[in-house]
């Protein structure tokens, strides 16, 4: 998932595929124990996957402190 998908997400979906994501890398990391992962590079796109919905996360709750959303009327 490139950043412009996750920026286009709502704060409701992106915590969504946070937790989605989350149990993937669990996953991916249970069959890499277990010599059933076959795509090694699964692991590392979906921890940039975390990362990047983390920073957007981060990056809308510094604006909303800073007050720089626009007030909707």
């Amino acid at each position: 998932m490139h950043i412009s998908e996750v920026r286009e997400l709502s704060n409701t979906e992106l915590y969504r595929e946070l937790v989605q994501q989350e149990r993937a890398l669990m996953n991916l990391r249970f069959q890499k124990t277990t010599r059933q992962l076959t795509n090694t590079n699964a692991l590392r796109d979906t921890r940039r996957t975390i990362a990047r919905i983390h920073t957007v996360i981060r990056e809308r709750q510094i604006v909303e402190a800073l007050g720089l959303v626009e007030s909707q009327s």
